[in-house]
């Protein structure tokens, strides 16, 4: 076999990979693991290529499945793989090749075995395979097994936070990130959310938790750096000028045939051409962050990866750390902000703003101040407009996102200052200049309405309606174009009234004479119906009672559709709330009747904004000011979690798992 395999379907008969999964035990100290570990390639990254790539070791991985709990070979290979690491900082800085070459392959080799143990097995079964039964009496079995374990994850976190990021230790860097997501992909293969998990527990106790901050603080900053991985070739051993020694002859013979059939379909395809203008490590790191975040808590302890994200503090921030917080560190807020505004389109990036903002407080309080808010909430309303490309879990991180920043009257405020030349993605209208407050109206009322005739998703309408109330009282020179659509909206919804009034009416008349078809629920679909246009309405009229000298332009679109409203000035649900909104239109209008007829749209802004002076504001009814605060559900686990798998599933980085395996999420929902 060796130097003459060509392709992965050949692998299975490979003489190494033959041995390591053999019946014979393999002593750490045996050369084995220098040629076995002396092969270079790429590692694939498109699925078809991972695909072909775990279908043809399936074979190995079932033998070493049956006969490793005799040989112990997982456990020899994991231990040459640890002392090995101890080395790693000091390769690093003498820019020693070789060394962290084999020492990536030993962890490529370890993660491809996990993951294929993982998806078939349980904990307890893994843990068998961490040891073997003649090293282990009955008495020590147990301890020696799970301190492996604990010992290969102490030793990944500690690559991923003391190993400098270097050309050299890039693709090792990234191999312990994506070692440490397949050991909790354990998640993928369960419906229910796992609450206690044997990796768990190692990695938010013991030997793991004094490097929890650490490890949060270097993932975030892998997002933020976004390094680009070096050029193919820049972290494999090259010959020596004096023609290599006894492991490069090894790496030559064995490794050309062998592995380097890993590159199939990687460099020039369609995935690898992405992940160009990517970064790998950027991408995983932060998958496995959400991850981490997202463990629920231990009964004894609360998730310290949590913790940790929810109390760091900027760089800048010079005040002492609670010392009943061990978790708590500092970052570069103003990198941190500059990232995420930089990489919305991902559903991860978004999903981290939202964690940033409900759970930092330091965070959010840094993000409110900045005087370059629309860097930020451009992308996000982006995310909201183009709503038929995005799924519905992104959509709602971006409309959450929104409301937390609404409950702010600082940023409801400053929106309207920013001021904002021809927005290209907005195709609806030319918006040659609009303020940032105006195109948020616009793009909230647009995924109202697309909601109302798409989706029909009342969790949607109340976010979105949330977000417009707590504005509200803040609308301050509010373009024509987004005064218009507010009375659009409300026209809609009117329109929709009647429509389900009218239906409800026929259906009660048809079944006067007939007791055998149940009626349809329009009672339940004319009340959703109004809570929503009572909430339109008192929108409309905490603008009017709070600043309507500020807003001519809703005034005139009040004005110019005043019949609408005719139908509700006597509806029991809306009168008390109409008698402001009535005012306001009969006050003005007898101002335009008096300035005579035919008068153009200039003069009619004018005669509203002389009125908006004489206006007696103490007939106008005092309301409750419309304030609405994000709360995440009871168990929010169970929305989470799924969530973050199925983006590890679509987005990881050169990771493939077989879809019928996938018990978490249906899917369809990936």
């Amino acid at each position: 076999m060796g130097a003459n395999s060509s392709s992965i379907s050949e692998l299975p008969e490979n003489e190494y990979l033959q041995k390591l999964s053999g019946s014979e035990s393999i002593s750490e100290n045996d050369p084995f693991w220098n040629q076995l570990l002396s092969f270079s390639f790429t590692t694939p990254t498109n699925s078809a290529d991972l695909k072909l790539l775990e279908e043809a070791t399936i074979s190995v991985c079932k033998s070493l499945v049956e006969k490793n709990p005799r040989t112990g070979n997982l456990g020899s290979l994991i231990k040459v793989f640890l002392s090995r690491t101890k080395e790693l900082k000091i390769s690093a800085e003498c820019q020693n090749h070789l060394f962290i070459w084999q020492a990536h392959n030993a962890l490529f080799i370890i993660c491809c075995l996990l993951k294929v143990f993982i998806s078939r097995m349980s904990e307890e079964e893994l843990q068998l395979h961490f040891t073997y039964e003649e090293k282990a009496g009955p008495s020590s079995y147990g301890t020696e097994c799970e301190d492996l374990i604990e010992e290969l994850l102490c030793c990944l976190i500690q690559l991923i936070v003391e190993i400098p990021l270097l050309d050299i230790t890039y693709s090792i860097s990234l191999e312990a990130v994506t070692t440490l997501i397949v050991f909790l992909s354990c998640q993928l293969f369960h419906k229910e959310i796992l609450r206690e998990s044997i990796i768990h527990r190692y990695l938010m106790h013991g030997r793991c938790l004094p490097y929890t901050s650490r490890l949060v603080k270097t993932l975030l900053y892998n997002f933020i750096r976004q390094e680009r991985s070096p050029p193919p070739g820049t972290h494999v051993f090259q010959q020596q000028t004096d023609g290599g020694g006894l492991l490069y002859g090894i790496a030559s013979g064995v490794a050309t045939g062998l592995w380097t059939v890993f590159t199939l379909g990687g460099v020039g395809s369609k995935a690898s051409a992405q992940l160009e203008q990517c970064s790998p490590l950027a991408s995983q790191s932060l998958l496995l962050l959400l991850v981490l975040a997202n463990l629920t808590d231990a009964p004894d302890i609360p998730n310290p990866y949590r913790q940790a994200i929810m109390s760091f503090k900027n760089t800048q921030d010079n005040t002492a750390f609670s010392s009943s917080n061990p978790h708590a560190f500092q970052i570069n807020f103003n990198s941190l902000y500059t990232a995420l505004c930089e990489q919305q389109k991902s559903d991860q990036a978004t999903l981290l703003l939202y964690m940033l903002l409900h759970q930092n407080s330091n965070m959010r309080t840094y993000v409110l101040a900045r005087t370059d808010i629309e860097n930020l909430v451009l992308p996000i309303l982006e995310i909201l407009y183009h709503v038929e490309e995005r799924n519905s879990h992104h959509v709602y991180m971006a409309l959450i996102i929104l409301l937390i920043l609404t409950e702010d009257d600082g940023f409801n405020r400053s929106i309207h200052e920013v001021i904002l030349k021809n927005i290209t993605w907005y195709a609806e209208r030319v918006l040659t200049e609009i303020s940032l407050g105006s195109l948020l109206i616009l793009v909230v009322i647009r995924t109202i309405q697309y909601n109302m005739t798409r989706t029909r998703d009342k969790y949607l309408h109340t976010n979105c309606l949330a977000a417009l109330a707590n504005m509200s009282a803040q609308f301050r020179s509010l373009h024509q174009y987004a005064a218009q659509r507010i009375i659009s909206l409300f026209s809609l919804l009117s329109k929709k009234h009647n429509k389900v009034l009218e239906q409800a009416t026929q259906s009660l008349r048809g079944s006067l004479g007939s007791n055998d078809s149940p009626l349809p629920d329009y009672a339940q679909d004319l009340n959703v119906i109004e809570e929503v246009i009572r909430m339109m309405l008192e929108i409309i009229n905490s603008c009017l009672t709070n600043s309507l000298h500020h807003n001519p332009n809703l005034v005139y679109a009040l004005l110019y559709k005043r019949d609408l409203f005719e139908q509700f000035r006597t509806h029991p649900s809306f009168q008390d709330i109409m008698q402001n909104i009535d005012l306001v239109i009969s006050f003005f209008s007898s101002r335009l009747e008096q300035a005579g007829a035919e008068l153009s749209v200039e003069r009619v802004l004018e005669i509203i904004k002389q009125g908006a002076v004489a206006l007696p504001k103490d007939r106008l009814r005092k309301f409750p000011e419309l304030k609405f605060k994000y709360v995440e559900e009871e168990q929010p686990e169970e929305f989470f979690i799924p969530y973050v798998w199925s983006l590890v599933y679509n987005s990881a980085v050169a990771l493939y798992w077989n879809p019928r395996d996938i018990q978490l999420f249906t899917m369809d929902s990936g």
